[in-house]
Formats: C-alpha cells, structure tokens, sequence
C-alpha cells in the first residue's frame, strides 16, 4: 500500500471522521493544519481521486467526497513504515503507543495491534 502524503493523510482523517463532506468542508476541516487555499485543498482531492484514495459523487445537488482507503489498514502502513524504516524496528510497534489516539477507537485499536503483528516480513516478501 502506498502511504499518503502529509496533507493526504490530513484530507482522510477529516473524511474518517464526518464523510461525506463537499470540497469547502473538506477545505474547511484541514485549514487551520494545512494553511493553505481553497484551490489547493481542490488540488489535492483532484488527485486523490485520480489515486484512488477518495470517491466522489453527487448528494443533494452537491459534490461530495468519500475516504475509499481503509483507515486501520493505512494507519498500519504508516505504523509499520515508521518502526521499520525510521526507527530500524524487526518487531511492531508496541500498540499502547497509540493508545489515548483520538483517531481510533478500542475496536480499531485492537485491529491494528493485530494488522501489525501480522504484517509480511520483508524477506517473505522478496520470495
């Protein structure tokens, strides 16, 4: 999976917590974070689309804007990527590090503890 960008990343956290929202909510949700325009914010669920990482259609004669990509999975990818290319980890992260997140609940919490302890070896991957 690849992993979004930072801004990426703030668009679907915006989109996990209250979807589905049009372009300005969006915009509206990640503004104080991102500081930047409206036509960026645009800009950049344009190519999310194009990424396949939202969905757009049509609702009450508005354009809305939905997360496609799962957010426990891309937490992991996230998760894993930090403690094995950052940190230099051959273990998972400890869950208990995200514990008190406001992003994810017990349920979600617990899929991820179980996603990262799962996760592919690199060498299984190379076969």
């Amino acid at each position: 999976m690849a992993i979004p960008s930072t801004p990426e990343l703030c668009v679907l956290k915006a989109l996990w917590r209250q979807a589905p929202l049009s372009a300005r909510e969006i915009h509206e949700a990640v503004e104080d974070e991102l500081a930047w325009s409206f036509s960026s914010t645009r800009k950049t669920v344009e190519r999310m689309m194009e990424k396949q990482m939202v969905a757009q259609h049509v609702r009450h004669g508005v354009q809305v804007y939905e997360a496609l990509l799962d957010k426990v999975e891309t937490l992991a990818a996230y998760a894993h990527d930090f403690g094995t290319r950052i940190m230099e980890l051959d273990t998972p992260l400890p869950v208990n590090m995200f514990a008190g997140s406001k992003l994810v609940d017990a349920s979600e919490l617990a899929q991820l503890e179980q996603m990262l302890s799962d996760w592919p070896d690199e060498d299984d991957d190379a076969k």
